[in-house]
């Protein structure tokens, strides 16, 4: 396992200017009845987001996820620090006209049909009637809403996996240069999930920036060209997906016996405990084994170093106390 880090790990951060930036952003809310009493929902967040990238955040309910979206796009004001996005300060109207953004729990307007809430949405746009003609068909398509469902149906008759699709949809009419997410994939069906996570794939290679969030994440691990860890407001862990996990190619091996001067070569951090011995490998697996066996040794195991994110992200938690250690308990569970 990688080295864990305390503090957000700087990276060498790719030509394309950023799109989004956060300097020591703050956010409190008061709350209790004299309004005495302080809840902080970010603390001093910094973090770059570039052209062309596909940046995750991933955190715990409660973590902040959702009020830093809404501070970027100008839904909630800030308390300390600042931010540009598309190179303008937080709340520009131009720079809104340039954004797209999927709420996680969107309200929509029950008793229009699909198409008629996406002419609405282009009409804030000021799209014209003829382009809308064009794109609430690619879009619905894009999405997988039948165009029967959208021209028939009425909002408040949509399953919740048809809302966050015509959802997306509405995120996308303004063919925007920047894509807020939050929760995109929640609700959805094994199918939907795939059909969102395409979307995304899609978007990523006509070059838009993606920001988002989500708790699915095997999604994440697949999409994202960076992620960052957010807990109690604070950034605690960030950077790419390679960085972070290590390098695919990177075994953890076990075996016993053989010439452990000449093992010391393949496995730099050897480890001897008692006549078995493991480390990391180093070099190609094929010619390794042929060495244990030439050498009078025996292999016992051979296993990707690399753990999921899944598992770095439990392991961050954990290590900082945040999200308690849970051991499986074999005992039934007893009903009284």
């Amino acid at each position: 396992m990688k080295p864990l880090v305390d503090t957000p790990t700087p990276i060498e951060m790719p030509k394309s200017p950023p799109v989004v930036e956060t300097f020591d952003l703050g956010k409190f809310y008061r709350t209790g009845f004299w309004m005495n009493q302080k809840i902080e929902s970010l603390k001093s967040c910094t973090l770059s987001v570039c052209e062309g990238e596909t940046f995750g955040l991933l955190g715990q309910n409660g973590a902040g996820k959702t009020t830093l979206l809404k501070t970027l796009l100008g839904i909630v004001k800030p308390t300390s620090g600042r931010a540009l996005l598309l190179g303008k300060p937080l709340g520009d109207r131009a720079v809104k006209q340039r954004v797209g953004y999927l709420p996680e729990n969107p309200y929509f307007y029950d008793y229009l049909t699909g198409w008629e809430f996406l002419q609405f949405v282009a009409g804030l746009f000021q799209i014209p009637v003829s382009v809308q003609r064009q794109r609430i068909p690619h879009l619905l398509d894009l999405v997988g809403l039948a165009q029967s469902a959208a021209t028939k149906k009425q909002l408040r008759q949509y399953s919740k996996g048809m809302l966050q699709r015509i959802g997306m949809a509405q995120a996308l009419i303004n063919n925007p240069e920047v894509v807020f997410l939050d929760e995109p994939m929640s609700g959805l069906d094994p199918m939907g999930r795939y059909q969102m996570r395409e979307i995304i794939l899609s978007l990523k290679s006509q070059g838009k920036t993606i920001f988002f969030n989500s708790h699915i994440l095997s999604d994440v691990e697949k999409i994202c060209d960076r992620v960052a860890i957010l807990a109690k407001g604070e950034l605690i862990c960030m950077g790419a997906i390679d960085q972070l996990l290590g390098n695919t190619k990177t075994y953890r091996v076990q075996g016993k016996g053989g010439h452990l001067n000449i093992l010391q070569k393949w496995i730099p951090d050897l480890e001897v405990d008692n006549d078995l011995w493991y480390g990391h490998l180093q070099g190609e697996p094929k010619d390794f084994v042929a060495t244990v066996s030439r050498t009078g040794g025996q292999l016992i195991g051979m296993n990707l170093a690399k753990p999921s994110l899944e598992e770095f992200f439990m392991q961050q938690l954990e290590e900082r106390g945040i999200y308690p250690t849970f051991r499986r308990c074999d005992r039934p569970i007893e009903y009284f």
